[in-house]
């Protein structure tokens, strides 16, 4: 599902265990037990071969049809994981826990409208799992529906006061409802509740980011610093600080920060461009020819544009 959050990973790992732990009365030699410790053990290709064996032998075990669309969902299937989740539900209405699975297959494939659909029909439900308003909300803002991501991120802080990957997507959202003040304490408050020990940057880079697209650069420089420090490979922060730098004509840590940049995401064109205007800049221009150059390479074979920072 793309960048994934700690609020994801949770959730993942607690379809892990779902899945992974054998139902009541199960043997160990029964194969959808088989199938579940090798998945719990991270054998995904091991658990796939057993599960594809059963449903051979047993087309009509909804249980296996489902728990095999889990395991190529895991090994991000999705096309396959969908098939298996229609197999199944054609033989017994699926849960609340499989359709949350459904729902993100078609994440994973980008069709958010159908994400949305069963994202929805998770929560009605499931009314009180605060994961997946979460998770709806994320669907929500991949359509550009700000206004409805907003309603389910508080949903989310209704349902879990301090949700740090809620309020800071709230953050994203307000502020693509032109609301820049209500993000800044949205993304703010993401910041306050990690405390002294931080561990997800994402707040630090959108509010860094949101006070550089103020030309705000002393502002933005101990918060783009610290999103550095939580998240070095991250080529966004790179960016960014490449930006506030070259604000303070500090063209020498401008370059190295989109150097560093381009090293983590070296097929995105718009990276290569600032970095030839910057050599540009340094009378460097062989070596800026070469970056214009390779944007240009990358923008004929595919749309490349940096992009703004995805909702986490």
């Amino acid at each position: 599902m793309g960048m994934m959050s700690p609020g994801i990973k949770q959730l993942l790992l607690a379809l892990s265990i779902l899945w992974a732990l054998p139902a009541a009365g199960q043997q160990s030699a029964d194969p959808l037990a088989q199938a579940r410790s090798l998945l719990a053990a991270g054998k995904l290709a091991e658990s796939e071969a057993v599960l594809r064996g059963f449903t051979q032998a047993h087309p009509s075990s909804a249980e296996a049809h489902f728990l095999l669309g889990y395991v190529l969902f895991r090994d991000k299937k999705a096309t396959e994981s969908l098939a298996e989740f229609t197999a199944g539900a054609a033989l017994q209405h699926p849960h609340a826990d499989e359709l949350r699975i459904v729902a993100s297959d078609y994440v994973m494939l980008g069709d958010y409208g159908d994400a949305d659909k069963w994202f929805t029909a998770v929560v009605v439900e499931k009314p009180d799992d605060a994961d997946a308003w979460y998770l709806l909300g994320r669907t929500k803002f991949n359509e550009n529906n700000f206004t409805a991501a907003v309603s389910c991120f508080e949903r989310v802080l209704s349902l879990h006061p301090r949700h740090v990957e809620a309020e800071n997507n709230l953050g994203l959202a307000l502020l693509q409802l032109s609301h820049p003040e209500k993000a800044q304490a949205a993304f703010q408050s993401a910041i306050d509740w990690q405390g002294n020990a931080p561990a997800d940057a994402q707040p630090f880079l959108n509010l860094g980011t949101l006070f550089t697209s103020q030309n705000n650069f002393d502002k933005a420089m101990p918060y783009l610093t610290k999103a550095a420090a939580l998240s070095p490979d991250n080529p966004k922060v790179h960016e960014e600080l490449a930006q506030v730098y070259m604000a303070q004509q500090n063209l020498p840590q401008a370059q190295r920060e989109l150097e560093r940049a381009v090293a983590l995401a070296p097929t995105i064109s718009g990276l290569h461009f600032k970095l030839g205007q910057i050599y540009r800049r340094e009378a460097l221009l062989d070596r800026a020819e070469q970056e214009f150059a390779l944007c240009a390479q990358l923008n004929s074979t595919h749309s490349s544009a940096a992009t703004p920072n995805p909702p986490r």
